[in-house]
């Protein structure tokens, strides 16, 4: 196929990432503006013509160069705790500095930017606190929500909005209005991992106070001082703000992220009939966890349908997995989602989740069991699986240390290859390490974790010899950024569940465990290949998109190799384009830097 000009593969795309930049901005307000900064490596001309000569030191340096320092600089930081705030400053200076730096450095920082230091960010929020990025909309002022949305740019300048209310964030609970950091580093994970343009991006905290009494208690906190609002009066507060971003960001995808158990699922069904929206800790987690099953499956000659999983925490994303997995099963089978769901344990504080347990929620009541069934039997975990012998034992719980050498051996006495997944954040919270996992099982187990960790190494099996089994990290970075970028370029009206089957097996495709046919290889792929991995995972989603007739944007490619260029010429890449400057009169509201809200940036890190 003829390599394509930038011009014509604009013509392709609606999002271009390729070509000059118009600027009608000069001196130091150019400079603090983190989009268009270059810092020291503004070219000579660039300097005449927006004056900045004096501004900056002589020599003019590479991006490379400016990475070589910024990681020395962030190298030389004492904790992670400290590296993230270090990346944080970084971002709020320049931009494509801060990206390029993940980028050239991923694995070594994801758990950085991420979980777990990420966590611990959030719950110090309002210590650490500097300078704000995103929206703040607060249940006390719900009349202002569609003035204050509207402040962030016209109909087509919002691409992806990313809202929490800040109740269940990370595995380390209710944070608040500290809350907008996740929705901050979902966002910087959609740009990373799928190229989501950061300058057409939305962090949205919906303030509706805490029930964290820490917080509370303490003076810097920066939220609504008061208990959570429940009820009708939440329920409208989240209908005027989904109202108002339909309003104003018309073809915008909404991302929810860390709502609470009672309200994900909720909140979720109400919307995406009519809404191009998903639910990360209900659909992601569903999605990345149901492709590692399913290459666990394939890699132990086992069939989806004769799968028996066991979920220990039940909660949404839990819940969450059930769903994705009971409706993969269901299409194999043929058969409906209540058939599906009987080959289903939930597992939670109570025990088995049976039809004679108390306050069950609705996501929760489809998996229940007969009670009669359970009578006289014990329901604890260990007992769970002795009973009913699973092959599959998932862990959501957040408690850690729970699979223990008992549960484990118990599961692998009655499969050859049994699939145990602990997926609890941080990694304090794991319910297993997968050293332990795999000592217990000599060898045999398939492991996927909610956090990275490294290959173990041991002598299992008949023979003694030593083997180096890599352990696959359970991530939704594999799933959710490709997904919102399918959804993003085709502009989708809705997120439909074969659309999000089809991103799991575009996930599934891409482990290597399946690829390179190793069973000790992982069984997801891993985040140095995640662009890959979501433009497979957003072409899975865009033609799903288009058979159904969800897909608004007009000439989709329908070859695979054309539609992956097509989807690639869109993604933004951490690069310096040069800059071309206009006069403010006339200029566009990206030239003359209104895509965001942009203040004097003031930071002890110099990068």
């Amino acid at each position: 196929m003829a390599e394509r000009q930038p011009d014509e593969c604009w013509k392709r795309g609606r999002l271009s990432t390729t070509g000059p930049l118009e600027c009608s901005l000069k001196g130091t307000v150019l400079m603090n503006h983190p989009y268009f900064n270059k810092g020291s490596a503004f070219t000579k001309q660039e300097r005449r013509d927006f004056e900045l000569s004096g501004l900056l030191p002589p020599g003019v340096q590479t991006l490379e160069q400016q990475v070589q320092r910024a990681y020395e600089q962030y190298s030389s930081r004492p904790d992670d705790l400290a590296k993230n705030t270090f990346l944080t400053s970084m971002k709020e200076q320049n931009e494509v500095l801060y990206f390029k730096l993940l980028q050239d450095h991923l694995e070594e920082m994801f758990s950085v930017v991420y979980t777990p230091t990420e966590g611990d960010a959030i719950e110090n929020y309002s210590r650490l606190f500097r300078r704000p990025a995103g929206v703040f909309l607060n249940i006390g002022d719900v009349d202002r929500v569609s003035h204050d949305l509207s402040l962030w740019g016209t109909p087509d300048d919002i691409d992806y909005i990313v809202v929490t209310d800040g109740e269940e964030i990370l595995g380390i609970g209710d944070q608040g209005c500290g809350g907008i950091l996740i929705s901050v580093a979902k966002l910087t994970l959609a740009t990373l991992c799928a190229g989501i343009h950061p300058d057409r991006v939305l962090p949205v905290v919906l303030d509706c106070g805490t029930d964290n009494e820490k917080l509370l208690d303490d003076p810097l906190y920066l939220g609504l001082r008061q208990k959570r609002v429940r009820g009708k009066e939440y329920d409208d507060f989240v209908g005027v703000f989904v109202n108002a971003a339909r309003k104003h960001f018309p073809q915008a995808y909404i991302h929810f992220e860390d709502f609470g158990l009672d309200n994900a699922r909720r909140l979720l069904e109400k919307y995406r009939p009519h809404v191009p929206c998903f639910n990360d800790d209900v659909q992601g987690t569903g999605c990345v966890t149901l492709a590692a099953i399913m290459a666990g499956m394939s890699v132990s000659q086992q069939e989806l349908s004769g799968l028996r999983m066991v979920v220990f925490g039940a909660g949404s994303a839990g819940v969450g997995i059930a769903d994705q997995v009971r409706d993969a099963i269901a299409a194999e089978r043929g058969v409906s989602k209540e058939d599906a769901s009987k080959q289903i344990w939930l597992v939670d504080k109570p025990g088995l989740l049976t039809t004679g347990v108390d306050n069950v929620s609705s996501a929760q009541r489809p998996f229940l069991k007969q009670k009669e069934d359970w009578d006289g039997k014990a329901v604890g975990l260990l007992d769970v699986i002795r009973e009913v012998k699973p092959n599959v034992l998932i862990g959501t719980s957040t408690k850690p240390k729970a699979f223990t050498e008992e549960i484990v051996r118990a599961m692998a006495s009655h499969v050859e290859r049994p699939i145990i997944m602990p997926l609890s954040n941080p990694t304090r919270l794991h319910e297993a390490v997968p050293a332990d996992l795999l000592a217990w099982t000599n060898g045999k187990a398939l492991v996927a974790t909610g956090s990275p960790f490294k290959p173990v190494k041991g002598r299992w099996g008949d023979d003694g010899a030593e083997v180096e089994i890599a352990v696959a990290e359970c991530n939704n970075s594999v799933a959710f950024p490709g997904i919102g970028l399918g959804a993003v370029l085709s502009r989708s009206s809705r997120v439909t569940d074969k659309m999000l089957v089809a991103a799991t097996k575009g996930v599934a495709e891409m482990g290597p465990a399946l690829k390179e046919g190793d069973a000790n290889a992982p069984l997801l792929p891993g985040v140095e290949v995640v662009r890959d991995v979501s433009v497979r995972v957003a072409r899975k989603v865009i033609q799903v998109a288009v058979e159904e007739g969800v897909a608004i944007e007009e000439n989709i490619p329908t070859d695979d190799e054309e539609l992956d260029e097509w989807i690639r010429e869109q993604m933004w890449q951490p690069q310096y384009r040069p800059l071309k400057y206009v006069p403010a009169e006339g200029a566009s509201r990206e030239a003359r830097g209104e895509l965001r809200v942009v203040g004097s940036v003031q930071s002890p890190d110099e990068v």
